[in-house]
């Protein structure tokens, strides 16, 4: 089955309105902010939010740049 969208789901507004609209929405805090960017990371990512995935840090390499005297 094909992919449909659904129309009903949004409709278009002013500017005006979405500014109040995410004013009123929006997570107060930054800290809000951050739990919610968390929340829907273990949503799209499909992991426990309670219990992440550990960093693979086998994955990322580091070294040191030469130093170089002017």
């Amino acid at each position: 089955m094909p992919f449909r969208l659904d129309r009903t789901a949004h409709h278009a507004g002013t500017h005006e309105q979405a500014a109040e609209y995410h004013a009123q929405n929006q997570p107060a805090t930054p800290t809000e902010r951050l739990r919610a960017a968390a929340y829907l990371n273990s949503v799209a990512f499909g992991y426990d939010l309670d219990n992440p995935p550990r960093l693979d840090r086998m994955a990322f390499a580091t070294r040191q740049h030469a130093h170089r005297n002017g």
